[in-house]
Protein backbone atom coordinates (compact mmCIF):
# COMPACT_ATOMS: atom_id res chain seq x y z
CA UNK A 1 0.00 0.00 0.00
CA UNK A 2 2.87 2.33 1.01
CA UNK A 3 4.79 1.57 -2.47
CA UNK A 4 1.23 2.31 -4.30
CA UNK A 5 0.64 5.62 -2.59
CA UNK A 6 4.59 6.63 -3.28
CA UNK A 7 3.43 6.08 -6.97
CA UNK A 8 0.06 7.91 -7.34
CA UNK A 9 1.72 10.88 -5.16
CA UNK A 10 4.65 11.12 -8.06
CA UNK A 11 2.20 11.17 -11.08
CA UNK A 12 -0.19 13.79 -8.93
CA UNK A 13 3.45 15.89 -8.45
CA UNK A 14 4.40 15.80 -12.37
CA UNK A 15 1.07 16.88 -13.06
CA UNK A 16 0.64 19.26 -11.04
CA UNK A 17 3.88 20.94 -12.03
CA UNK A 18 3.15 21.17 -15.44
CA UNK A 19 -0.88 22.63 -14.56
CA UNK A 20 0.99 25.12 -12.21
CA UNK A 21 3.98 26.41 -14.58
CA UNK A 22 1.28 26.77 -17.56
CA UNK A 23 -0.61 29.10 -14.87
CA UNK A 24 2.12 30.87 -14.00
CA UNK A 25 3.54 31.81 -17.53
CA UNK A 26 -0.24 33.13 -17.90
CA UNK A 27 -0.35 35.53 -14.78
CA UNK A 28 3.15 36.71 -15.90
CA UNK A 29 1.59 37.90 -19.57
CA UNK A 30 -1.47 39.09 -18.33
CA UNK A 31 -0.31 40.67 -15.59
CA UNK A 32 3.17 41.83 -16.93
CA UNK A 33 5.27 40.97 -14.34
CA UNK A 34 8.38 39.33 -15.21
CA UNK A 35 8.66 35.86 -14.64
CA UNK A 36 11.27 35.40 -11.95
CA UNK A 37 8.60 37.72 -9.95
CA UNK A 38 5.67 34.92 -10.56
CA UNK A 39 8.32 31.87 -9.99
CA UNK A 40 9.33 33.38 -6.52
CA UNK A 41 5.58 34.56 -5.31
CA UNK A 42 2.91 32.27 -7.21
CA UNK A 43 4.86 29.02 -7.77
CA UNK A 44 6.89 29.22 -5.10
CA UNK A 45 3.62 29.75 -2.57
CA UNK A 46 2.20 26.43 -4.24
CA UNK A 47 5.43 23.84 -4.10
CA UNK A 48 5.59 25.34 -0.38
CA UNK A 49 2.09 24.50 0.27
CA UNK A 50 3.65 20.89 1.62
CA UNK A 51 5.63 21.81 3.37
CA UNK A 52 3.14 24.21 5.38
CA UNK A 53 0.83 21.09 5.55
CA UNK A 54 3.31 18.74 7.50
CA UNK A 55 5.13 21.37 9.66
CA UNK A 56 1.70 22.55 11.24
CA UNK A 57 0.48 19.34 11.09
CA UNK A 58 3.56 17.53 12.79
CA UNK A 59 3.97 20.26 15.05
CA UNK A 60 0.40 20.15 16.77
CA UNK A 61 0.55 16.49 16.63
CA UNK A 62 3.71 16.77 18.87
CA UNK A 63 6.15 15.90 16.52
CA UNK A 64 8.31 19.05 16.60
CA UNK A 65 11.54 17.46 14.89
CA UNK A 66 9.52 16.25 11.80
CA UNK A 67 8.14 20.45 11.21
CA UNK A 68 11.80 21.59 11.97
CA UNK A 69 13.58 18.47 10.12
CA UNK A 70 11.00 18.80 7.03
CA UNK A 71 12.09 22.20 6.36
CA UNK A 72 15.92 22.05 6.81
CA UNK A 73 16.34 19.07 4.84
CA UNK A 74 13.59 20.45 2.14
CA UNK A 75 15.79 23.32 1.74
CA UNK A 76 18.81 21.06 0.90
CA UNK A 77 17.02 19.21 -0.95
CA UNK A 78 15.76 21.58 -3.16
CA UNK A 79 19.35 23.32 -3.69
CA UNK A 80 21.15 20.43 -3.71
CA UNK A 81 18.46 17.66 -5.59
CA UNK A 82 16.37 19.83 -7.39
CA UNK A 83 18.66 22.64 -8.79
CA UNK A 84 21.30 19.97 -9.05
CA UNK A 85 19.08 17.66 -11.40
CA UNK A 86 17.82 21.05 -13.24
CA UNK A 87 21.02 22.38 -14.64
CA UNK A 88 22.27 19.22 -14.99
CA UNK A 89 18.74 19.10 -17.84
CA UNK A 90 20.08 23.06 -19.47
CA UNK A 91 22.62 25.76 -17.86
CA UNK A 92 20.88 28.56 -15.95
CA UNK A 93 21.96 32.55 -16.80
CA UNK A 94 21.58 34.17 -13.86
CA UNK A 95 21.10 38.04 -14.27
CA UNK A 96 22.45 40.77 -11.27
CA UNK A 97 19.01 40.89 -9.20
CA UNK A 98 19.98 37.17 -8.61
CA UNK A 99 23.12 38.11 -7.03
CA UNK A 100 21.67 41.49 -5.51
CA UNK A 101 17.87 40.90 -3.77
CA UNK A 102 17.43 37.16 -4.20
CA UNK A 103 20.71 35.36 -2.84
CA UNK A 104 21.12 37.40 0.05
CA UNK A 105 17.11 37.70 1.44
CA UNK A 106 17.37 33.99 1.20
CA UNK A 107 20.77 33.85 3.07
CA UNK A 108 19.57 36.42 5.97
CA UNK A 109 16.62 34.18 6.30
CA UNK A 110 18.57 31.07 6.71
CA UNK A 111 21.05 32.93 9.44
CA UNK A 112 18.45 34.02 11.05
CA UNK A 113 16.47 31.20 11.35
CA UNK A 114 19.68 29.58 12.83
CA UNK A 115 20.48 32.09 15.58
CA UNK A 116 16.39 32.28 16.74
CA UNK A 117 16.34 28.45 17.18
CA UNK A 118 20.46 27.79 17.84
CA UNK A 119 20.94 29.25 21.87
CA UNK A 120 17.36 27.96 23.27
CA UNK A 121 16.18 25.34 20.94
CA UNK A 122 12.82 26.96 20.04
CA UNK A 123 11.39 29.01 17.75
CA UNK A 124 8.84 31.23 19.87
CA UNK A 125 5.81 32.72 18.78
CA UNK A 126 7.53 35.96 19.11
CA UNK A 127 10.01 35.22 16.25
CA UNK A 128 7.34 33.36 13.92
CA UNK A 129 5.60 36.90 13.17
CA UNK A 130 9.37 38.43 13.16
CA UNK A 131 9.62 35.58 10.34
CA UNK A 132 6.11 36.13 8.42
CA UNK A 133 6.80 40.29 8.71
CA UNK A 134 10.12 39.77 6.67
CA UNK A 135 7.94 37.76 4.11
CA UNK A 136 5.67 40.55 3.37
CA UNK A 137 8.43 43.08 3.47
CA UNK A 138 10.49 40.97 0.57
CA UNK A 139 7.13 40.24 -1.41
CA UNK A 140 5.96 43.88 -1.28
CA UNK A 141 9.82 44.44 -2.49
CA UNK A 142 9.25 42.06 -5.49
CA UNK A 143 6.33 43.26 -6.62
CA UNK A 144 7.45 46.80 -6.03
CA UNK A 145 10.39 46.64 -8.44
CA UNK A 146 9.48 44.12 -11.20
CA UNK A 147 12.62 42.98 -12.07
CA UNK A 148 14.25 40.00 -14.38
CA UNK A 149 16.90 37.57 -13.14
CA UNK A 150 17.47 35.06 -15.75
CA UNK A 151 17.09 35.52 -19.23
CA UNK A 152 13.97 34.13 -20.93
CA UNK A 153 14.73 31.49 -24.29
CA UNK A 154 11.36 31.23 -25.66
CA UNK A 155 8.93 33.89 -25.23
CA UNK A 156 7.17 32.96 -28.52
CA UNK A 157 6.03 30.07 -26.99
CA UNK A 158 4.18 31.58 -23.69
CA UNK A 159 0.39 30.98 -23.77
CA UNK A 160 -2.38 34.07 -22.78
CA UNK A 161 -5.15 32.00 -20.91
CA UNK A 162 -8.73 33.30 -20.26
CA UNK A 163 -8.87 34.29 -16.71
CA UNK A 164 -11.23 30.74 -16.13
CA UNK A 165 -9.11 28.79 -17.51
CA UNK A 166 -6.06 30.49 -15.68
CA UNK A 167 -7.61 30.05 -12.26
CA UNK A 168 -8.42 26.44 -12.92
CA UNK A 169 -4.86 25.37 -13.65
CA UNK A 170 -3.73 27.30 -10.70
CA UNK A 171 -6.40 25.25 -8.13
CA UNK A 172 -5.64 22.21 -10.22
CA UNK A 173 -2.20 22.47 -9.96
CA UNK A 174 -1.66 23.50 -6.33
CA UNK A 175 -4.21 20.95 -5.36
CA UNK A 176 -2.20 17.81 -7.52
CA UNK A 177 0.70 18.98 -5.41
CA UNK A 178 -1.01 19.08 -1.85
CA UNK A 179 -2.48 15.49 -2.65
CA UNK A 180 0.52 14.13 -4.59
CA UNK A 181 3.11 15.42 -1.38
CA UNK A 182 0.32 13.80 1.30
CA UNK A 183 0.34 10.65 -0.26
CA UNK A 184 3.90 10.70 -1.24
CA UNK A 185 4.96 11.50 2.21
CA UNK A 186 2.30 9.06 3.82
CA UNK A 187 3.92 6.37 1.53
CA UNK A 188 7.39 7.42 2.30
CA UNK A 189 7.16 7.35 6.44
CA UNK A 190 5.17 4.39 6.11
CA UNK A 191 8.21 2.24 4.51
CA UNK A 192 10.44 4.42 6.54
CA UNK A 193 9.19 4.02 9.85
CA UNK A 194 9.03 -0.33 9.23
CA UNK A 195 12.94 0.40 9.35
CA UNK A 196 13.04 1.81 12.95
CA UNK A 197 14.66 5.03 11.39
CA UNK A 198 14.33 8.26 13.98
CA UNK A 199 11.40 11.20 13.44
CA UNK A 200 14.54 13.30 12.66
CA UNK A 201 16.14 11.41 10.05
CA UNK A 202 12.90 10.11 7.84
CA UNK A 203 12.46 14.55 7.91
CA UNK A 204 15.50 15.52 7.25
CA UNK A 205 15.58 13.09 4.10
CA UNK A 206 12.17 10.77 3.10
CA UNK A 207 9.57 13.33 4.29
CA UNK A 208 11.93 16.86 2.62
CA UNK A 209 12.61 14.79 -0.73
CA UNK A 210 8.80 14.26 -0.63
CA UNK A 211 7.94 17.71 0.33
CA UNK A 212 10.59 18.76 -2.44
CA UNK A 213 8.95 17.16 -5.46
CA UNK A 214 6.64 20.03 -6.26
CA UNK A 215 9.67 21.69 -6.78
CA UNK A 216 11.77 19.28 -8.21
CA UNK A 217 8.37 18.44 -11.12
CA UNK A 218 7.81 22.68 -11.63
CA UNK A 219 11.74 23.32 -11.80
CA UNK A 220 12.23 20.23 -14.59
CA UNK A 221 8.93 20.74 -16.54
CA UNK A 222 10.08 25.18 -16.53
CA UNK A 223 13.63 24.36 -17.63
CA UNK A 224 12.59 21.70 -20.20
CA UNK A 225 10.17 24.37 -21.74
CA UNK A 226 12.76 26.98 -21.35
CA UNK A 227 10.69 29.21 -18.97
CA UNK A 228 14.10 28.83 -16.64
CA UNK A 229 13.15 32.12 -14.67
CA UNK A 230 10.65 30.55 -13.21
CA UNK A 231 12.94 27.25 -12.37
CA UNK A 232 15.29 29.11 -10.32
CA UNK A 233 12.67 31.92 -9.19
CA UNK A 234 10.74 28.54 -7.52
CA UNK A 235 14.09 27.05 -6.26
CA UNK A 236 15.01 29.95 -4.91
CA UNK A 237 11.75 32.24 -3.15
CA UNK A 238 10.65 28.39 -2.20
CA UNK A 239 13.56 27.89 0.27
CA UNK A 240 12.69 31.94 1.47
CA UNK A 241 8.97 30.62 1.48
CA UNK A 242 9.73 27.47 3.58
CA UNK A 243 11.75 29.64 6.33
CA UNK A 244 9.67 32.87 6.84
CA UNK A 245 6.36 31.51 5.94
CA UNK A 246 6.13 27.50 6.67
CA UNK A 247 8.03 28.04 10.09
CA UNK A 248 6.83 31.61 10.63
CA UNK A 249 3.39 30.62 10.48
CA UNK A 250 4.08 26.93 12.16
CA UNK A 251 5.91 29.11 14.90
CA UNK A 252 2.70 31.56 15.40
CA UNK A 253 0.68 28.46 15.85
CA UNK A 254 2.50 26.75 18.27
CA UNK A 255 5.99 27.00 19.38
CA UNK A 256 8.55 24.91 17.96
CA UNK A 257 10.96 22.92 20.09
CA UNK A 258 14.58 21.32 18.98
CA UNK A 259 14.02 17.33 20.52
CA UNK A 260 17.27 16.08 18.77
CA UNK A 261 20.08 17.64 18.80
CA UNK A 262 21.42 16.07 15.60
CA UNK A 263 19.28 18.96 13.80
CA UNK A 264 21.54 22.06 15.50
CA UNK A 265 24.65 19.97 15.67
CA UNK A 266 24.33 19.01 12.13
CA UNK A 267 21.60 19.56 9.84
CA UNK A 268 20.98 23.47 10.17
CA UNK A 269 24.96 23.61 9.01
CA UNK A 270 24.43 22.02 6.16
CA UNK A 271 21.35 23.88 5.30
CA UNK A 272 23.67 27.17 5.70
CA UNK A 273 26.40 25.45 3.69
CA UNK A 274 24.05 24.97 0.71
CA UNK A 275 21.94 28.37 0.37
CA UNK A 276 25.91 29.49 0.68
CA UNK A 277 27.52 27.54 -1.97
CA UNK A 278 24.75 28.65 -4.57
CA UNK A 279 26.66 32.23 -4.62
CA UNK A 280 30.02 30.90 -5.73
CA UNK A 281 28.65 28.19 -8.25
CA UNK A 282 26.95 31.20 -10.03
CA UNK A 283 30.20 33.00 -10.84
CA UNK A 284 32.67 29.96 -11.57
CA UNK A 285 33.78 28.12 -13.83
CA UNK A 286 31.89 30.66 -15.65
CA UNK A 287 30.36 34.24 -14.73
CA UNK A 288 26.71 34.31 -13.84
CA UNK A 289 25.95 30.73 -15.20
CA UNK A 290 24.74 27.32 -13.26
CA UNK A 291 26.39 24.17 -15.65
CA UNK A 292 26.42 20.72 -15.52
CA UNK A 293 29.14 20.62 -13.58
CA UNK A 294 27.80 22.55 -10.59
CA UNK A 295 24.86 20.52 -11.03
CA UNK A 296 27.15 17.41 -10.61
CA UNK A 297 28.89 19.35 -7.40
CA UNK A 298 25.67 19.85 -5.65
CA UNK A 299 24.01 16.51 -6.50
CA UNK A 300 27.52 14.57 -4.76
CA UNK A 301 27.15 17.52 -2.09
CA UNK A 302 23.83 15.83 -1.50
CA UNK A 303 24.10 12.78 -1.34
CA UNK A 304 27.36 13.09 0.98
CA UNK A 305 24.64 14.89 3.16
CA UNK A 306 21.93 12.02 2.68
CA UNK A 307 24.64 9.28 3.75
CA UNK A 308 26.00 11.47 7.10
CA UNK A 309 22.59 11.18 7.92
CA UNK A 310 21.20 7.60 7.73
CA UNK A 311 24.68 6.55 8.16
Amino acid sequence: MDLLYIVIGLVLLVLGGNWLLKAAVAISLKLHIPKIVIGMTVVSFATSAPELIVSIKSALEGYPDIALGNVVGSNIANLGLVLGVTVLLASIDVKKSFYTTDWPVMMVASVLLYLFIAFDGVLSRTEGVILCVLLIAFLVYLLKFQKTAVHDEAPEDDEALPLPKLLFFLLLGGVALWGGSELLIDGAVGTAKSFGVSDRVIAVTVVSVGTSIPELAASVIAVLKKEKAISLGNLIGSNIFNILAVLGITAIITPVKVVDASLLGSDIYWMLGFAFAVLPLVFFPKGLRLGWRDGIILLVAYIVFVYITIR
